[in-house]
Protein backbone atom coordinates (compact mmCIF):
# COMPACT_ATOMS: atom_id res chain seq x y z
CA UNK A 1 0.00 0.00 0.00
CA UNK A 2 0.99 3.61 -0.64
CA UNK A 3 0.50 6.21 1.82
CA UNK A 4 -0.94 9.81 0.41
CA UNK A 5 0.93 13.38 0.55
CA UNK A 6 -0.63 16.62 0.50
CA UNK A 7 1.04 18.70 -2.19
CA UNK A 8 1.97 22.67 -1.05
CA UNK A 9 -0.12 25.64 -2.96
CA UNK A 10 3.29 26.23 -4.58
CA UNK A 11 3.07 22.15 -5.84
CA UNK A 12 -0.31 22.81 -6.59
CA UNK A 13 0.03 26.18 -8.57
CA UNK A 14 2.89 24.46 -10.77
CA UNK A 15 1.24 21.55 -11.85
CA UNK A 16 -1.96 23.70 -13.07
CA UNK A 17 0.02 26.25 -15.01
CA UNK A 18 1.31 23.20 -16.77
CA UNK A 19 -1.87 21.54 -17.16
CA UNK A 20 -3.96 21.40 -20.63
CA UNK A 21 -7.10 19.53 -20.34
CA UNK A 22 -9.13 19.07 -17.07
CA UNK A 23 -12.89 18.91 -15.35
CA UNK A 24 -15.30 21.37 -14.29
CA UNK A 25 -17.75 20.58 -11.96
CA UNK A 26 -21.35 22.36 -11.82
CA UNK A 27 -24.53 21.92 -10.34
CA UNK A 28 -27.71 22.28 -12.73
CA UNK A 29 -31.08 22.27 -11.78
CA UNK A 30 -31.00 18.90 -13.01
CA UNK A 31 -28.15 17.97 -11.35
CA UNK A 32 -24.08 17.60 -11.20
CA UNK A 33 -22.45 17.87 -14.24
CA UNK A 34 -18.89 17.51 -15.07
CA UNK A 35 -17.38 19.27 -17.87
CA UNK A 36 -13.69 18.27 -19.61
CA UNK A 37 -12.37 21.35 -20.91
CA UNK A 38 -8.80 22.81 -21.93
CA UNK A 39 -7.68 25.81 -19.91
CA UNK A 40 -5.18 28.40 -19.00
CA UNK A 41 -4.10 29.46 -15.80
CA UNK A 42 -4.23 33.85 -14.80
CA UNK A 43 -3.30 35.56 -11.48
CA UNK A 44 -4.18 32.16 -9.90
CA UNK A 45 -7.33 31.52 -11.32
CA UNK A 46 -8.27 28.61 -13.93
CA UNK A 47 -9.74 30.13 -16.91
CA UNK A 48 -11.88 28.48 -19.71
CA UNK A 49 -13.20 29.33 -23.31
CA UNK A 50 -16.89 28.16 -23.93
CA UNK A 51 -19.78 29.47 -25.46
CA UNK A 52 -22.96 31.60 -23.75
CA UNK A 53 -25.96 28.75 -23.52
CA UNK A 54 -23.18 25.90 -22.66
CA UNK A 55 -23.38 24.68 -19.26
CA UNK A 56 -20.96 26.83 -17.92
CA UNK A 57 -22.14 29.67 -19.50
CA UNK A 58 -25.91 28.86 -18.75
CA UNK A 59 -25.12 28.09 -14.82
CA UNK A 60 -21.89 29.31 -14.34
CA UNK A 61 -21.93 32.76 -13.28
CA UNK A 62 -21.67 33.34 -9.78
CA UNK A 63 -21.50 30.00 -8.90
CA UNK A 64 -19.08 27.83 -6.59
CA UNK A 65 -17.15 25.54 -9.56
CA UNK A 66 -14.46 22.90 -8.62
CA UNK A 67 -11.79 22.58 -11.46
CA UNK A 68 -9.76 19.47 -11.28
CA UNK A 69 -6.82 17.56 -12.81
CA UNK A 70 -4.78 14.73 -12.29
CA UNK A 71 -2.07 12.34 -13.54
CA UNK A 72 -2.78 8.66 -12.88
CA UNK A 73 0.31 5.41 -13.12
CA UNK A 74 -1.66 2.63 -13.45
CA UNK A 75 1.65 0.50 -13.71
CA UNK A 76 3.16 1.92 -10.53
CA UNK A 77 0.17 2.46 -8.99
CA UNK A 78 0.54 5.90 -8.49
CA UNK A 79 -0.71 9.56 -8.97
CA UNK A 80 -1.53 12.86 -8.29
CA UNK A 81 -4.99 15.24 -8.22
CA UNK A 82 -5.07 19.15 -8.23
CA UNK A 83 -8.45 20.64 -6.97
CA UNK A 84 -9.44 24.64 -7.65
CA UNK A 85 -12.89 25.72 -5.91
CA UNK A 86 -13.92 29.48 -5.90
CA UNK A 87 -17.06 31.87 -7.38
CA UNK A 88 -16.09 31.63 -10.82
CA UNK A 89 -17.05 34.97 -12.64
CA UNK A 90 -17.22 36.33 -16.62
CA UNK A 91 -14.39 37.68 -17.97
CA UNK A 92 -16.17 41.29 -19.75
CA UNK A 93 -13.16 43.56 -19.79
CA UNK A 94 -12.43 44.27 -23.09
CA UNK A 95 -8.99 45.39 -22.25
CA UNK A 96 -8.56 42.52 -20.51
CA UNK A 97 -10.01 39.95 -22.69
CA UNK A 98 -7.05 41.70 -25.51
CA UNK A 99 -4.61 40.90 -22.47
CA UNK A 100 -5.14 37.40 -22.40
CA UNK A 101 -5.49 36.75 -25.88
CA UNK A 102 -1.78 37.84 -26.54
CA UNK A 103 -0.78 35.55 -23.80
CA UNK A 104 -1.12 31.99 -23.56
CA UNK A 105 -5.13 32.12 -22.90
CA UNK A 106 -7.82 29.55 -23.15
CA UNK A 107 -7.86 27.83 -26.18
CA UNK A 108 -10.74 25.90 -27.15
CA UNK A 109 -10.17 22.55 -29.28
CA UNK A 110 -13.88 21.95 -30.18
CA UNK A 111 -15.03 23.71 -32.86
CA UNK A 112 -17.68 26.86 -32.96
CA UNK A 113 -17.29 30.16 -31.62
CA UNK A 114 -16.41 29.85 -27.73
CA UNK A 115 -16.24 33.64 -26.87
CA UNK A 116 -17.13 33.31 -23.05
CA UNK A 117 -14.00 33.37 -21.10
CA UNK A 118 -14.80 31.74 -17.35
CA UNK A 119 -12.85 32.47 -14.60
CA UNK A 120 -12.49 30.31 -11.37
CA UNK A 121 -10.09 32.14 -8.92
CA UNK A 122 -8.25 29.98 -6.80
CA UNK A 123 -10.54 30.03 -3.02
CA UNK A 124 -9.88 26.87 -2.31
CA UNK A 125 -6.57 25.03 -3.37
CA UNK A 126 -5.74 21.11 -2.63
CA UNK A 127 -3.83 18.57 -3.75
CA UNK A 128 -2.35 15.03 -2.71
CA UNK A 129 -0.41 12.50 -4.19
CA UNK A 130 0.00 8.71 -4.25
CA UNK A 131 3.16 6.82 -4.12
CA UNK A 132 6.72 8.41 -3.44
CA UNK A 133 9.54 9.47 -4.99
CA UNK A 134 8.37 10.58 -8.73
CA UNK A 135 8.15 14.43 -10.08
CA UNK A 136 4.18 15.06 -10.07
CA UNK A 137 5.02 17.26 -13.09
CA UNK A 138 7.07 14.76 -14.84
CA UNK A 139 4.08 13.36 -17.12
CA UNK A 140 2.40 16.72 -17.81
CA UNK A 141 2.23 17.53 -21.51
CA UNK A 142 2.99 21.12 -21.13
CA UNK A 143 5.58 23.25 -19.54
CA UNK A 144 3.71 26.86 -20.46
CA UNK A 145 6.04 29.85 -19.67
CA UNK A 146 5.61 31.76 -16.18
Amino acid sequence: MHTTHDLTREDCARLLGAGVVGRVAISTPNGPHIVPVNYSVHDESVLVRTTAYSLLGTYGRDAWLCFEIDHLDHEHESGWSVAVRGRATFVTDLDELASLGRGWGPRPWAAGQRTLVVRIPWTEVTGRRLGAGADPSQHLPVQRPA
